[in-house]
């Protein structure tokens, strides 16, 4: 079990204890993620994050990098909306000279100009990358498209013109402000006691500057309404990438449960609505599935499926069908008692390892989910009923305000699909190579 540990400092620690294997795992997570940038500056926090392990107070990035691998360690970068995480391994032996030197690169960064400007090189590569990947396009496309100028519109990574204007003295700012003791929370799983994780996280965060949690001012998104259509175009694609979707649920949703379970239902397995009709009857995608996405402020439910070009538009007129059916109709009580007892027995994988545990025991803390949600989740699904799933599904999902994202071949597919999409009120044809990917306003402004 997680518990809460007491350090004598301003950081909020936790501990999943477990001796198993003489590993130590840590995380390193700050309250702000990339919706927090500023203006602009997109990709920032990603890149001060990174920065962390390419100089500090008497190190330079390659002795940095020797010093982590002789002392058998592993150190990474997570961004996300809400928060920036710093994850590393290290064996139990070289625990205390691992927490000395991530204290080191954590108080005393030094922003080195020359690796900054590598650093920014490496990201545009990233960036110039993801342009030969479908599926990126496809979600980054949508997620601009859904969110629009809201905080979760926003791509971790930056932009090209973002990522080129940050400076030295942007990453500076941005660590002064973040890299607080209040706004750090920090989280050990493992071969670790109590009293291991207080003096560890003492290591971790003395160097850090006194400071509160930075505010969160991002606020609930509002998406377009009507059914919307972005074709990302891309030359010569035999096959496509769509998802479909709208504003979803949020955590603290009284039936957030109920329309997690019911989405599962949907789209969730192998064996699920989606997958049934879309690849096992008709072969028309290898995979066919539907999520609804959680963060701080609500998120989005979207289906995703990827067929051959020419079974674009009927994969999408056949997913509206699916799913206007799905909101009508309900989901049966023989599909609920399906999926309690799937989600029952796989929930056991969620857990399975002290490292799975102590990350539920974080999200909870960085994405102020409420206390029970993952702890209370076998007793949530069980009560769960036909009537309940039902009602969330025809509360929370507007089949009339949808966001339709196919990326392909626009000269190929443009005319069934925009067929394909009863009630259709605007389309956009956007170059999959464009500016407007990856800044700017809503592809439709």
């Amino acid at each position: 079990m997680t518990i809460r540990i007491d350090s004598g400092g301003a950081s909020v620690v936790y501990l999943e204890e477990s001796h198993k294997i003489p590993l130590v795992s840590i995380v390193i997570a700050l309250r702000t993620g990339n919706a927090h940038d500023p203006v602009g500056k997109d990709g920032l926090s990603r890149i001060t994050a990174r920065m962390l392990r390419r100089g500090a107070e008497g190190l330079d990035a390659r002795t940095i990098e020797d010093a982590i691998d002789r002392l058998g360690g592993e150190m990474a970068v997570d961004t996300g909306a809400s928060s920036v995480a710093i994850h590393a391994q290290v064996i139990r032996r070289s625990a205390d000279a691992f927490m000395e030197l991530l204290g080191r690169l954590l108080g005393t960064p030094t922003f080195p100009e020359d690796e900054l400007e590598r650093l920014k090189r490496e990201t545009l590569a990233e960036i110039d990358e993801t342009k030969d990947h479908d599926r990126s396009l496809a979600q980054q496309a949508f997620r601009r498209a859904m969110f629009g100028g809201h905080a979760y519109g926003r791509d971790g990574a930056g932009t090209v013109t973002t990522v080129r204007s940050i400076t030295v003295g942007d990453a500076k700012a941005h660590f002064a402000k973040h890299f607080t003791k209040g706004n750090v929370v920090v989280g050990f799983a493992g071969d670790v006691t109590p009293e291991d994780a207080a003096r560890f996280a003492r290591m971790l965060t003395a160097r850090l500057p006194e400071g509160a949690a930075v505010a969160d001012d991002v606020g609930p998104p509002v998406t377009k309404g009507g059914r919307r259509l972005i074709l990302v175009d891309k030359p010569e694609r035999t096959q496509t990438q769509i998802l479909i979707g709208m504003l979803g649920t949020w955590p603290h949703d009284p039936d957030h449960v109920a329309l997690s379970v019911a989405t599962s239902i949907f789209g969730g397995t192998f064996t699920s609505r989606l997958m049934r009709e879309v690849r096992s009857k008709r072969g028309w995608s290898y995979g066919a599935s539907a999520r609804a996405s959680i963060d701080r402020q609500r998120q989005s439910f979207s289906m995703w499926t990827f067929p051959a070009a020419e079974d674009a538009a009927p994969c999408i007129a056949l997913e509206l069908e699916l799913l206007e059916a799905w909101v009508k109709d309900g989901i049966t009580q023989e599909e609920l008692d399906f999926i309690k007892g799937y989600l029952t027995r796989s929930h056991a994988f969620e857990i399975d390892t002290a490292p799975k545990r102590l990350h539920q025991s974080v999200d909870v803390e960085l994405l102020r989910l409420p206390a029970d949600y993952y702890t209370g989740y076998l007793d949530h699904v069980k009560a769960v009923s036909v009537d309940s799933a039902n009602k969330a599904v025809r509360d929370r999902l507007r089949t009339i305000d949808l966001l339709v994202v196919v990326v392909g071949t626009a000269d190929d597919i443009l005319e069934p699909v925009t067929a394909a999409i009863p009630g259709l009120t605007s389309h956009a044809i956007v170059p999959f190579d464009a500016e407007i990917l990856e800044a700017g306003p809503d592809p439709e402004g």
